[in-house]
């Protein structure tokens, strides 16, 4: 599907008022968007309640954790380098799980889009989310559509300053709360609220919330449509998920067209569209819908609510604008009756796509192992001749002990004839009793011995067994020695 843009500002040079010459950026004009009821709006206003309760609320959901892991559901702990996801605990080495659920996120998207268009975009985005709350303040301050434009005309009045002053207060002050939540997730709520009445935060927090509060003001307050149309590049791409079968908003002009005043005297020869505008005035991008698809249109339906409003007080059908494909609207044209299909080619390979994906991180997840063992060879010296002839090599052992009880564990060598393992200045342990704490690493120092005639560069295998449950880990590693001996 081709999109249409029409943005001429974007592409067609304008003349500059009063020198004559040339520029080829036109400034940008403000969006004064117009408040419209409707069903659309409706889910909307409930979307943003409720992406917004999750934001806000999830930190302080609670899910108990033994010893001294914070009872946090969704943590992620920096300086224990541990991610918690209710049940789910996420160690650095186990990053993969971070890409998967990133595929999952974007084939879900694709997914979506390819049935419903930019309706992720209309109602769930946090850009649209943050953008719609702004805007709501807005209105409360400053008024609807047209008593905000008038208000940026008043010049320096009292009255423009006053409600310019609160709404920015109000803007910085959720920027505020925006960016504390946001801090939440990567520290215990209720300690860090703690700290911030106390007056012990750190820089890094402190830094991090002054950022993120002045990031979300000039996004929400300012940027807004402008990040959809040129910072976020979905709204480049988005195309190549879209056929002739997606679901997008449309304006239906077989029925609008020729479009005209509803007085007009020639009301008879016009369409349903009396080009009242409605649809452009509420459009959060500013665009006009009756020019086709466009890239800066996010699908959220609120020039539907715009028009049907209209369509009802003129008496005339509603849908004039709605959610159709273009082959539907192409077809109803022509006088058919066509249907919405779900199922095609594309959604099916997003579907099984999807399932793959999902299935594969779900079986990885279940079967995640709760003890792992690494070894690192000694780089200098390689190796060591001792007086009595026998070469030793040295290795760093660290086990992972995943769970949350203290394990003791047995170490022993494989691949390597006549080994002798002793273990270095580790208290309480031995080599058939290597004791590691609950949801930790441990890190032994271990020697590996060998008498001259079986000495011999070669590969080996460490392995570890879980005395209690019998649970066990290995790692391939190498015996050194010197070439030729």
């Amino acid at each position: 599907m081709n999109q249409q843009t029409n943005n001429n500002q974007e592409n067609t040079p304008q003349t500059s008022s009063g020198s004559g010459g040339v520029t080829y950026f036109a400034a940008q004009e403000t969006v004064y968007a117009k408040a419209i009821s409707g069903r659309f709006r409706t889910f909307k206003w409930g979307a943003m309640i409720v992406c917004l309760a999750i934001y806000y609320l999830s930190p302080f959901l609670r899910w108990a954790r033994p010893g001294d892991i914070p009872d946090q559901a969704i943590l992620i702990d920096l300086p224990s380098r541990r991610a918690y996801f209710f049940m789910i605990e996420i160690w650095p080495q186990e990053v993969y799980y971070i890409t998967g659920i990133l595929i999952f996120a974007a084939v879900t998207l694709f997914f979506i889009t390819s049935l419903l268009g930019r309706v992720w975009c209309g109602y769930f985005c946090f850009q649209t989310v943050w953008t719609d709350l702004y805007m709501l303040v807005e209105r409360m301050v400053q008024g609807d559509r047209n008593a905000r434009m008038k208000l940026d005309k008043s010049g320096f009045s009292f009255e423009r300053i006053w409600k310019k002053t609160v709404t920015h207060i109000c803007w910085l002050l959720i920027g505020l709360v925006t960016a504390g939540a946001f801090v939440f997730y990567f520290n215990d709520a209720p300690t860090l609220i703690q700290d911030i009445i106390n007056f012990q935060v750190s820089t890094t927090v402190l830094a991090f919330v002054g950022g993120l509060t002045i990031s979300t003001y000039i996004m929400a307050g300012f940027a807004r449509e402008q990040v959809c149309t040129y910072m976020c590049p979905y709204a480049r791409f988005q195309s190549a998920m879209f056929d002739d079968e997606t679901l997008i908003i449309g304006y239906d002009e077989t029925r609008g067209e020729p479009r005209g005043k509803l007085k007009a005297a020639s009301a008879e020869q016009l369409g349903d569209c009396i080009d009242c505008s409605l649809c452009v005035q509420v459009c959060p991008t500013g665009i006009d819908i009756r020019n086709g698809l466009q890239i800066q249109c996010i699908a959220c339906g609120l020039c539907v609510d715009a028009c049907d409003s209209v369509m009802e007080k003129i008496n005339r059908p509603l849908g004039l604008v709605r959610y159709d494909t273009e082959k539907n609207l192409e077809l109803r044209s022509q006088g058919h009756n066509p249907k919405l299909h779900l199922l095609r080619p594309r959604t099916i390979y997003y579907t099984i796509l999807l399932s793959v994906v999902g299935l594969v991180m779900l079986a990885s997840l279940l079967l995640r192992p709760v003890l792992e063992i690494n070894a690192i060879h000694d780089r200098n010296p390689l190796f060591v001749r001792l007086s009595d002839g026998s070469i030793r090599n040295g290795y760093e052992i660290k086990i992972l002990n995943k769970t949350h009880d203290e394990k003791s564990y047995k170490l022993s060598v494989e691949g390597l004839e006549g080994a002798v393992l002793s273990l270095q200045g580790a208290d309480g342990s031995t080599i058939d009793d290597l004791k590691v704490g609950p949801d930790t690493i441990g890190h032994f120092r271990i020697f590996i011995s060998v008498d001259k005639k079986h000495a011999k560069g070669q590969d080996i295998e460490f392995k570890i067994v879980d005395n209690a449950t019998g649970n066990e880990s290995e790692v391939d590693s190498v015996f050194m020695v010197k070439t030729g001996n």
